[in-house]
Order: C-alpha cells, then sequence, then structure tokens
C-alpha cells in the first residue's frame, strides 16, 4: 500500500528559500563601496532606460494596458508620462532599461543584469512613497531604493555564481524574478512568512526558456523579458502579502520540485537515478560582493562577452580602416561563454540578434572606429554590407585561460583578443583586452566615464537646467539618500 500513497506531511520552507528571506530580512549593509557603487548604478540604469525611449520598438510596449486608465499615486516611467499601478510599470521600467543591453552586467556559471530588479524597485518605491505622504507617513526615501538594489543584486549574483541555468536551456531571467520577488516584498512590510510565500510562487511559476537569445531564433523578447520578470515579482510579492499560502517544498519535492523537473537527468523508465539529483549550491553567505564587484557597460551597448572585443576593436581601427579590401581573416580569440552565446555565422535577422553576435560587435568598430545603439539598426546594417563581408573573414577560437579567469572568483576577466591578417602576409598586433572599462578593476579609470554617459542620456530627453539638476543630485550620496523616492522620481517625468 506504501507505494500507491504519497506521505502527506507539509515540509519546512526549503533551505535555499529561507536563506534567502533572511538576508533579506536582516542583513545590514556596511559596505561604504557597496553604496557608492549602488549609487552610480542607479545613475546608469535610469540613463540607459532614458536612452532606449529613442527607439520606437520599445516605446510600443509602454502604457496602460486599458488607455486612460487613471491610479491614485500611481508609479511614473521616467522619462515619460505615464503613472500607473506598479506591476505594469514595473514591466515598462524594467522594458526600457533593459531594451538596448546596456546596463550593468553579471558574469559566473549563470549571467544576467541585477539592475534589471530596479524596475520592480522603483515602481513599488515610487508607488508607496507617494501613498505614505498623501497619508502624513514618512516616505521612502532613495536609500531604501539603494539598499533593495543592493540586496537584489547580491541575491541574483550570488545564485548565479555555481548555478547554471543556461545549461538546462532556462533563462537567466529567472533570478531576477527571484531577487525582485523578495526585496519588494520587503518594500511592502512583508514578514518572514510572507516573504518565504512569494519566493515560493516565484520558483513554481515556471521558468522562461533561453530560445529567443540564441541562434536561430534571437528577437526582441530579449529586449523585455526583464520587464516581464521584475513585473510578475511585483505581482507574487502583492499576491503573498494579501496572505496567499506558500509552497515550502518548491525546490526539494520529489517528482514535482524546481529540481527533480528542471534540473535532473532521468533514466529510460524516467525514474529519478540517485546520482543525478540536484541542489542549487550557494557557495559564499549573502552580503554585497556582488554590487562591489558589479561589471558596468560604459563604452559600448554590446553584450557583456563582446565588450572588450569591441574595444579591442576600437583600437586596432585606425591600422584597418584603409586596408579593409585588403584583409584575408581575422582572428577573435575569446573563452567558452562567448562562443556558446554570441558567435554567430549566416544572416543576422534583427537588431536585437546583431546585438548578440560577437563578430558582428567586432566588425563595426573595425571598420567605423565606434559602436552605438544605432549600428544594430536595420537601416544601417542594410547600408552597409561591408560589415558582412568582414564578418564572413572572422575566425573564432577558445583560449584556455581566457575561458579559466572568466569564472575565478580574484580575477573574473572576460578577456578578448582580435588579429587581423591581410593578403600581401603582414598582420597588425594581436590586441589583447582581458578587463572591460566596466570592471571593478577599472573602477577609477571607468567612473568618471559612466558619469559622462549618464549626462548624455540625461541630454536625449531632458533640457540642459534638468540635467544638471538632476546629475548633480545624483552626485552627492547623503543628499541622494536622504531624498524622498518619489521626489526624485518626479524628476524624470515629462
Amino acid at each position: 500500500m506504501a507505494e500507491n500513497v504519497a506521505l502527506n506531511v507539509r515540509p519546512d520552507y526549503d533551505e535555499v528559500l529561507q536563506s534567502i528571506a533572511d538576508y533579506t530580512l536582516s542583513y545590514r549593509i556596511k559596505s561604504k563601496e557597496a553604496w557608492d557603487t549602488a549609487r552610480n548604478c542607479l545613475m546608469d540604469t535610469l540613463g540607459c532606460g532614458l536612452l532606449a525611449l529613442r527607439f520606437p520598438e520599445c516605446t510600443k510596449h509602454l502604457g496602460p494596458l486599458v488607455e486612460g486608465t487613471v491610479v491614485p499615486h500611481g508609479a511614473r516611467v521616467p522619462g515619460t508620462p505615464f503613472r500607473m499601478d506598479p506591476v505594469k510599470a514595473a514591466w515598462d521600467i524594467g522594458c526600457i532599461v533593459r531594451w538596448l543591453d546596456y546596463n550593468d552586467t553579471w558574469l559566473a556559471a549563470e549571467w544576467g543584469h541585477p539592475s534589471d530588479n530596479l524596475g520592480g524597485i522603483l515602481a513599488v518605491a515610487d508607488y508607496l512613497s507617494q501613498k505614505r505622504a498623501s497619508e502624513g507617513k514618512f516616505p521612502l526615501t532613495v536609500r531604501d531604493v539603494l539598499e533593495a538594489m543592493i540586496l537584489a543584486h547580491e541575491i541574483q549574483g550570488v545564485l548565479a555564481l555555481e548555478n547554471s541555468f543556461n545549461r538546462v536551456g532556462l533563462d537567466h531571467v529567472v533570478l531576477v524574478k527571484v531577487a525582485s520577488t523578495a526585496v519588494t516584498a520587503k518594500l511592502m512590510g512583508a514578514n518572514r512568512h510572507q516573504l518565504l510565500s512569494a519566493l515560493s510562487h516565484a520558483w513554481v511559476d515556471g521558468q522562461s526558456l533561453r530560445t529567443y537569445r540564441h541562434a536561430p531564433n534571437a528577437g526582441s523578447r530579449k529586449s523585455w523579458a526583464a520587464g516581464d520578470a521584475t513585473s510578475r515579482a511585483v505581482r507574487l510579492a502583492d499576491i503573498a502579502m494579501r496572505g496567499e499560502m506558500g509552497i515550502p517544498g518548491v525546490l526539494t519535492a520529489p517528482q514535482w520540485g524546481v529540481y527533480d523537473v528542471l534540473f535532473s537527468k532521468t533514466n529510460k523508465d524516467q525514474k529519478l537515478k540517485q546520482d543525478d539529483k540536484c541542489q542549487f549550491s550557494l557557495p559564499q553567505p549573502f552580503g554585497s560582493y556582488v554590487m562591489e564587484n558589479i561589471l558596468f557597460k560604459i563604452s559600448f551597448p554590446a553584450e557583456f562577452h563582446a565588450q572588450t572585443a569591441a574595444e579591442a576593436a576600437v583600437t586596432m581601427h585606425p591600422q584597418v580602416k584603409d586596408r579593409l579590401d585588403e584583409i584575408d581573416r581575422i582572428v577573435i580569440t575569446t573563452h567558452e561563454s562567448a562562443i556558446r552565446i554570441i558567435s554567430k555565422q549566416g544572416k543576422l535577422a534583427n537588431a536585437a540578434d546583431r546585438d548578440h553576435c560577437l563578430q558582428y560587435m567586432a566588425a563595426v568598430p573595425l571598420i567605423f572606429g565606434s559602436l552605438t545603439a544605432e549600428h544594430y539598426e536595420d537601416s544601417f546594417h542594410e547600408a552597409n554590407p561591408v560589415i558582412d563581408e568582414i564578418r564572413e573573414k572572422m575566425e573564432v577560437v577558445e583560449d584556455d585561460r581566457y575561458t579559466r579567469e572568466y569564472l575565478e572568483a580574484d580575477k573574473r576577466s572576460i578577456a578578448n583578443a582580435i588579429q587581423v591578417f591581410f593578403k600581401d602576409g603582414t598582420s597588425t598586433d594581436n590586441v589583447a583586452v582581458e578587463y572591460p572599462i566596466g570592471h571593478r578593476r577599472r573602477r577609477k579609470e571607468g567612473i568618471p566615464l559612466l558619469e559622462d554617459k549618464f549626462r548624455s542620456n540625461l541630454a536625449t530627453r531632458f533640457p540642459g537646467q534638468q540635467c544638471d539638476r538632476i546629475f548633480r543630485l545624483c552626485k552627492e550620496q547623503k543628499t541622494l539618500e536622504a531624498t524622498p523616492v518619489h521626489e526624485f522620481v518626479g524628476l524624470f517625468v515629462i
């Protein structure tokens, strides 16, 4: 009889969920570097969103689902006139932040963009801050936003260190959903039980496939997938705050849990083998490590595994710009992750396909000396057939050291090298760049350029005086942290 019934003993919440919940509710951030980096990350993330508003393919997604909807204390979408419920506002903010592939990056066993979580964080914080102020209560401040960002970066980033969702075909935005669920539930005032419930629903939800990120199906869904994830997180946090019960064994439940359904191999009889069982690894305690080590995209709106390739190509541009017809072959030396996700041959179908093609992101700066968001558009590509001609001459090879140091905790390099060989037998030097300018090792060099990027992005949307006011506030850590969220967001409203 025992084989025909399930033992119905409800378990405690899975340890991974408890670790995330306890960290979210109790960790106190003491790292000055983390707070300062979070401020720069907030600037950069908002700037990326403002720049994306120049592209109709992005803006067509924005606004309320029902035109004319009025939401009391509605969350605002920076750079737009929209004021919506926090769920749709989170979708829109997440969409604009991620559209151009220009916001921060985290690279480990799993990849991702932790600032994607700002969609949910800012939408919830703006709504709650307005509501509290209207009730005569203390509003949320930008410090609350920065704290939530640091926590979300850490949750997403530590889960990514040794747990590869891409290896089983799942998209990394699952980690955005989990991290955003935790921190937005905290902003809403969740207790431990409510936060655990919310997290369990984030995991049991089912996860997006990576199909839309890879050849031959790469497309624009990858630009709004994170907005979708952070928006879903806000909805799940709200459900939990209404008292919805959780699913405590969501990860470990035999046959029906995340581990067995999504991460375990099966034999021919579809029965789980003991040696195929899987559990997520948390290789280090949650703290502020991820925010301190986050990778900023400063010079190029490009998938991060190609950032150093683009930098090397810009360096090499003066040597090859007048000899394009003389090129015999081009060798790009890279790391395994770049080969697996962005090395492509053949026709590139759309802008989203091009900004995830290593060869395209190297060819454009080799030819033109720069790489901008406009360089991915159909009109530019069609007007410059030389790009595909150069792509056809590219060979991609893996360097074992580059692959190894990509994962080493004290390095986390993202190395690429380029060398051009000409038909007459001559060649350029092999130009290698191992750490992009957005890396922690290049912070002193990178932050002034990150600030220039922010000012430039502000200028695409606001008049000069407004740009100056926003920039001055964002430069002053203490003043910014003390600013009520709804007043800060109000500076970005059109």
